[in-house]
This record gives structure tokens, sequence and C-alpha cells, in this order.
């Protein structure tokens, strides 16, 4: 599971006392901890299936890779090059937990397939196209260029 190899990671950085990484996997657990604590106040599940799925753990992880993204573009914008840099090694540290990523061309097949699978014709079947993408590829694509594909070839058909 992906948090095993995370906390695994963690008790490694600690030994070697690689403070980024140490504050960065912590930042991670504790933001894996966080969603655990509240799913488990919105679901009337059993509490013994409280842990997240890799799924869920790898798109919380988009979003603090898309988060730190736009904190190293402001930095950059503001000349504030270690701030940047930092950002930039903790985007490193995390994408080291994320699925590899789909290249630019297979994404176009993909999401021609996804098109194609859905029955999509026009611009309001844009829900049904993403859907199916994030269900398959979550974490191995940038949804936001995905979006403006699947707008792109849902408008020109």
């Amino acid at each position: 599971m992906l948090l095993d190899s995370i906390k695994k990671d963690l008790k490694i950085a600690m030994k070697s006392k690689d403070t980024l990484k140490i504050s960065t996997l912590r930042m991670i657990t504790s933001s894996i901890k966080n969603m655990e604590i509240s799913n488990r106040g919105s679901s009337n599940e059993d509490s013994s299936e409280n842990s997240l799925s890799d799924n869920a753990i790898i798109q919380l992880l988009s979003k603090m890779i898309k988060q730190r993204r736009e904190s190293a573009e402001i930095y950059s914008k503001s000349n504030r090059n270690d701030l940047e840099k930092k950002e930039n090694d903790e985007i490193v540290i995390i994408e080291k937990y994320m699925p590899t990523q789909i290249d630019d061309k297979e994404v176009n097949e993909l999401i021609d397939q996804a098109i194609n699978d859905t029955s999509s014709l026009n611009i309001k079947d844009m829900g049904k196209v993403m859907s199916v993408l994030k269900e398959k590829y979550s974490g191995q694509m940038d949804f936001g260029k995905a979006s403006s594909i699947v707008r792109e070839k849902l408008n020109s058909q």
C-alpha cells in the first residue's frame, strides 16, 4: 500500500536526517490522516474500514503537487527563489509516490477512446468523458490539459 511506502520512507529520512524530506513526508501523512478523519465523520460505513485507498491518496498527492506548482510560480514572479526552490523540491519528493505520467500522444488516444466509449457527440457530454478519464487514469494525467483537449475535440464534432 502507498501509505506504508510513505511511512517507510519517512523512517529512512529520519535516520538520515534529511529535513526537507522529513517535513514533506510528515505533511503527506498528516494530510492523509486528516482525510481519513473527515471521511470517518461523514460516512456511516463500518469504522474498521477507515484507511484510504491508494487511488484516494494519489488524488490527494495530485492536489498537493498542483498547490506547490502554483506557489512556486507566485514565488518566481516575486523573485523569491529560495521559496520557489523549496516548493519545487517538495514536488520532486511527492511525485515519487505518483504513478507514471501518461505522455501527450497517449493522452490524446485515451481521450478519443473515452469519447467513443461514452458515445459523446458534443460539449454537453464533456462531463461523461472527464468522469471516465478520472476514474481510469487518476494521477496519471494532467486533467487541466485533458479537459481542454476534450473540449476542443467535442466542439469540432
